[in-house]
């Protein structure tokens, strides 16, 4: 599935990431769908436990049952195997330059900014995610917590990229990210740790649409 790389600010406005510890023994497919249909707009298939065989069966997985994009996280070979929609790499994969050499196009490249070193690999990606928000119990890698400050202090280098506010985002923070040049939100275990999927997306969704302050 492509998708518009013009709109992918709406595209990526609720992205939930998937988690493995975070799904605790539930069943991928069935989580995403309760997600999406609370409001999910798009999904990051994470998984950080499985091979890239697994990895390719629960995207095929993904995108036979849901309608909003998935993208992969990680493993470019993986995402264009299986017809995602784009990948999101980290600062220790394939550079997103490589990566956009070997896309087609309306592949949409995601990369993780968390510091100012990261800066330079970010301008051959179409999103940014600026992170982590807050700390967070789902990256042990992620580093020190930026907050509103250091997500704006990172995000004005994206030019018109969409960039999302991640690390322990929850509903409060959402108004916040939205003030200081976020496009949306990438959520785990805001969604995926409750007890009903469905109505934490909601509560991320209602967040969302809250008029500004």
């Amino acid at each position: 599935m492509s998708v518009m790389l013009d709109n992918l600010a709406s595209v990526l406005a609720l992205l939930l990431v998937t988690d493995d510890d975070a799904l605790a023994g539930r069943d991928l497919v069935a989580a995403v769908r309760e997600a999406v249909a609370g409001g999910v707009t798009a999904v990051q298939l994470r998984l950080k436990r499985a091979d890239a065989r697994e990895l390719a069966m629960a995207g095929r997985a993904l995108l036979s049952a849901v309608s909003v994009p998935v993208f992969i996280n990680d493993r470019l070979d993986v995402a264009l195997a299986i017809g995602a929609a784009g990948v999101h790499l980290g600062p220790d994969d394939l550079p997103a330059a490589e990566a956009r050499r070997l896309a087609p196009a309306g592949f949409a490249i995601g990369v993780s900014v968390g510091l100012e070193a990261e800066l330079p690999n970010g301008r051959a990606a179409d999103y940014w995610g600026i992170g982590p928000w807050r700390v967070t119990s789902t990256k042990q890698d992620a580093g020190t917590a930026l907050g509103p400050q250091g997500f704006a202090a990172l995000q004005r280098h994206a030019g018109s990229r969409p960039c999302l506010a991640i690390g322990g985002v929850r509903p409060v923070d959402v108004r916040p990210a939205l003030e200081v040049g976020a496009s949306g939100v990438a959520v785990v275990s805001g969604i995926l740790g409750a007890d009903s999927l469905r109505s934490a997306a909601r509560a991320y969704v209602t967040a969302l649409e809250a008029p500004a302050r």
